[in-house]
């Protein structure tokens, strides 16, 4: 009689997502999860496309997709290819093995793909958390139709994301931003120095040029052309430089070489990095998020190709605010973004040699801060997210 009820109770999820910060929400969406369900009495088998942090939750992954992403129409070309292959075997795996959930996380045009499968063949419930970030820069609503065609539920982290969302007739629940908890639990500046070894009285910058491939030639260089004009206006400042990925190493190595930037290179660890530091140098992208709820000040800079950004302008004619997720929560600059023709090292230099220089700048952009953080929910968002899913059980 006890192994029927326990077969009964076993349950199966996929969770399919992409690049290093879909991995990383995946990861830790998959602790919360497991532990909700042993509450709960269910019996739990994960599966999914993710990369290495999700597998070291015990996730049977059916395909690493981490180093596939791209941000630009050019640059996605050599991913297009290894991504439908990736999925093609997670599907032929899923037909085999349905799960009784499919939980989607960002990672948009891959899981559009997914998400229509899901849906039609599997005919499974649709979970879409951290959906694409259409209500910024969407200009056709095409991907937000998509979206709600085969979502049954979308988790929101965004205030504004669920307003738009809902507007476009899809079922939302705004659960708030899983980065509250998770940045709380962030050693602070000086706890932070000491696990790093550095003095309390060093100024430091933290440098975070790339997450992505491409980003290691478009982004990197002009990162480290301003490190070089902030070194020699502040001969003393130490840069340090947290790897998102370890086998972008010999990359960087050279690019410093080359830059002649000498900065200590650690793997992993970018929170601590960046709660140790004075000023963040960073790209754009969910790590200035996290930056924003550590209270570090901040500059921000992104370029893609010169095709790719021809193609938004006049093709896509795509108009954006911003681009950072800091000024996206209450659409307001509280962060200053160089993006394309004006990421100029100059400039660049010049704004964060001001925040580290002039407390006035720095207390503006900690003053904004607090209304990103007042915007971004209670407490608890990840338990919320685990919840939801777990109701589809």
């Amino acid at each position: 009689m006890g192994s029927n009820s326990e077969i009964k109770m076993k349950r199966r999820i996929f969770i399919s997502t992409g690049e290093v910060s879909g991995d990383w929400h995946g990861a830790i969406l998959i602790e919360a999860l497991h532990e909700r369900a042993i509450a709960k009495g269910i019996e739990l088998e994960i599966v999914g496309l993710g990369g290495d942090r999700m597998e070291a939750t015990g996730t049977k992954l059916l395909g690493n997709t981490v180093g596939i992403g791209s941000i630009g129409a050019v640059e996605a070309l050599p991913y297009i290819l290894p991504t439908i292959l990736v999925q093609e075997d997670a599907k032929k795996w899923l037909k085999k093995s349905p799960p009784d959930v499919v939980v989607l996380i960002d990672y948009m045009m891959p899981n559009q793909g997914m998400g229509y499968f899901a849906k039609r063949v599997l005919k499974v419930p649709v979970i879409y958390y951290i959906a694409p970030q259409e209500w910024v820069w969407s200009f056709n609503d095409k991907n937000t139709k998509a979206i709600a065609v085969f979502t049954d539920k979308l988790l929101a982290i965004f205030p504004q994301e669920a307003v738009y969302y809902e507007k476009q007739g899809t079922n939302v629940q705004w659960v708030g931003h899983p980065f509250v908890d998770l940045m709380a639990k962030v050693p602070d500046r000086a706890e932070a120095r000491k696990q790093l070894g550095i003095a309390a009285d060093d100024l430091v910058v933290t440098l975070l040029p790339a997450s992505r491939t491409q980003e290691l030639k478009s982004v990197m260089p002009i990162i480290l052309k301003a490190a070089k004009i902030i070194q020699a206006k502040l001969p003393h400042v130490k840069f340090w430089l947290p790897l998102s990925l370890e086998r972008y190493r010999p990359a960087v190595e050279k690019l410093l070489a080359e830059y002649d930037i000498k900065a200590t290179i650690i793997s992993a660890q970018s929170q601590i990095a960046i709660s140790a530091a004075d000023l963040v140098l960073s790209k754009s992208g969910t790590v200035n998020l996290e930056t924003a709820l550590l209270n570090v000040p901040q500059v921000i800079l992104y370029r893609v190709s010169a095709i790719t950004a021809w193609i938004a302008r006049y093709i896509v004619k795509l108009q954006l605010p911003f681009i950072s997720p800091v000024n996206l929560v209450n659409m307001e600059s509280v962060v200053p973004e160089f993006v394309q023709d004006k990421a100029i090292p100059e400039a660049i230099a010049e704004t964060a040699l001001d925040l580290l220089i002039n407390p006035q700048a720095r207390q503006t952009m900690l003053d904004g801060y607090t209304r990103v953080r007042e915007s971004l929910g209670e407490k608890g968002a990840i338990n919320r997210v685990a919840d939801s899913i777990i109701d589809y059980l």
